[in-house]
């Protein structure tokens, strides 16, 4: 494949004021770079995708890109949480560019795999997927709870990467396939591999946040984690049938074993015995009914429609 591809680096961008400087210092030497060998287009731009900031992160992008020729950015009209302001900047950049890749602003992820995935896009490969080598500088919770999330999924049938977040690289093919999944519930880790193509992976290492603080706290890990889970697979649902179905049986059972006993005054049944049962039949109902009604809510909110994202400015129009 021909080289000198126009590149777009997106990255979205929530109360980022505090690495975003760093941020532009490192990558615009990466992309200079980059130009220089010949690796990719002079026209190539790092995109910022402002997801409703409440500090002065739009302010310092529209700095930055006033000044710096190599940078740009869109705004989305309010928050609308990570993977939306994610695709927002996709669809935005993919007008513009022959290829892009996805990234965080804390360059937690390594900017120096950005060479080998451009290396493996021009064998031929339509995503390159950066994959995480070790994680050593995590905590023991954080590397338990996260290689379990890893697990759980593939369990649960979804099609996901290992050690893999939202560092990766797509074509404009891709890209133009990914516009067809119209789901509002959004989960990009599960999506891109259902796209096909060519693919393959960049390992790397991941360093530790330079300053600001991580968006993604324990409670928002479990909600992604969740939300993965119900737009990719009804293996809950089937196991709520089958646990029914087996609870059924035993309860059955039960009830004929102490019908008997109670029949040649064997055995007695507490009050309380009984309540805890209830309390515990009840529970399970419940938990039962509020997984199904995920997955309801889920359904109600794919069928209207609403917009995923809406810009509100597009620097790159404006200049």
């Amino acid at each position: 494949m021909k080289k000198n591809k126009i590149l777009y680096i997106v990255i979205p961008c929530y109360n980022e004021e505090e690495v975003i400087h760093e941020t532009t210092k490192q990558l615009k030497n990466k992309i200079e770079k980059l130009i220089a060998s010949d690796l990719i287009s002079k026209d190539s731009r790092v995109m910022y995708v402002n997801d409703g900031s409440k500090d002065n992160t739009w302010k310092l992008i529209e700095e930055i890109s006033a000044k710096e020729k190599l940078f740009t950015g869109i705004s989305l009209s309010r928050n609308r949480g990570h993977q939306n302001a994610l695709l927002g900047g996709l669809m935005t950049a993919k007008k513009y560019a022959d290829v892009i890749i996805s990234m965080d602003a804390d360059l937690q992820d390594d900017i120096n795999a950005i060479d080998e995935m451009l290396e493996k896009y021009y064998d031929g490969c339509e995503i390159v997927y950066g994959v995480r080598s070790a994680r050593k500088k995590d905590t023991w919770f954080k590397k338990t709870t996260a290689e379990g999330f890893y697990k759980f999924m593939k369990m649960m049938g979804v099609d996901i990467v290992f050690n893999h977040a939202d560092y990766r690289l797509a074509s404009k093919k891709v890209l133009d396939e990914l516009e067809r999944f119209e789901e509002v519930n959004l989960f990009l880790r599960g999506i891109f591999p259902l796209i096909g193509y060519k693919t393959d992976v960049v390992y790397y290492e991941r360093a530790e946040r330079f300053a600001g603080e991580s968006k993604y706290p324990l409670k928002k890990m479990l909600n992604f984690a969740w939300d993965g889970i119900t737009s990719f697979s009804v293996k809950p649902i089937r196991f709520i049938l089958s646990f029914g179905i087996v609870l059924s049986i035993f309860s059955f059972i039960s009830t004929i074993v102490f019908i008997v006993l109670n029949l040649v005054n064997l055995g007695h049944l507490s009050y309380g015995s009984i309540i805890s049962i209830m309390c515990l039949l009840t529970g399970i109902q419940i938990s039962c009914i509020g997984i199904v009604g995920e997955y309801v809510g889920k359904t109600y909110s794919e069928t209207k429609k609403r917009p995923r994202f809406i810009i509100s400015r597009n620097l790159n129009e404006e200049k």
